[in-house]
């Protein structure tokens, strides 16, 4: 039987999410925010299925703090779990290692456990407008009207290798970005959410967002 969850990819190859959640969560306080409680569920868990559902192929779950505990309180037979042994080194340890846990000829879209309003249709909105070579973001509205580039991303399967090349400590792609700024393709997603990290406490409001 077909998987129903397999909506595509894009024109030129199928995208694979990659869900970075292996962090501490050290300045919330809580524990891995991977087990956040959001919507009945916990926040990786909810996540996991808005990347499937806006069009990945599959989903690749990159856990590190307290791994162990996380896979114990959480459903994710539907995903591919990764554990990132050196989690402490920074993001960009696993930024590499979900670069490394994919088919080699996939597009990746790339999004952080902390990102609670990300949605199904910024998935499908960043899969169906991205053109070959490109890097495809999701961007959001500061105050004044400007575009901000936000997450998640799309990275060009021809760019994944420059990308987790430059990933170190703490920067993913963000290196590779800084040093490419004319690959990127903005996507406005602010119709979906602020595009909010969810970082400190007074934050812990953005866990109440309607299903």
């Amino acid at each position: 039987m077909a998987d129903p969850w397999a909506t595509g990819g894009t024109d030129t190859g199928p995208t694979t999410g990659v869900l970075l959640a292996a962090g501490s969560g050290s300045r919330l306080g809580l524990g891995p925010k991977a087990l956040l409680p959001f919507r009945g569920r916990t926040l990786v868990e909810i996540l996991a299925d808005v990347l499937r559902h806006g069009g990945c192929r599959e989903v690749v779950v990159i856990l590190g703090a307290d791994a162990a505990r996380v896979l114990a309180k959480v459903d994710l037979e539907r995903h591919k779990v990764v554990v990132n042994a050196e989690w402490g080194s920074g993001m960009g340890g696993s930024f590499r290692l979900g670069m490394q846990s994919i088919q080699p000829s996939d597009h990746v879209l790339i999004a952080l456990v902390d990102q609670p309003g990300l949605t199904s249709e910024s998935v499908a909105r960043l899969i169906s407008r991205h053109r070959p070579g490109r890097v495809t973001a999701a961007a959001y509205r500061d105050p004044g009207g400007e575009l901000t580039r936000g997450h998640p991303l799309l990275l060009d399967s021809s760019l994944r290798e420059a990308a987790a090349g430059s990933a170190s400590d703490d920067a993913g792609a963000r290196l590779f970005l800084k040093a490419n700024p004319g690959l990127i393709d903005l996507v406005d997603c602010s119709d979906q959410s602020g595009g909010e990290d969810l970082d400190t406490p007074d934050q812990l409001h953005l866990l109440q967002a309607d299903a």
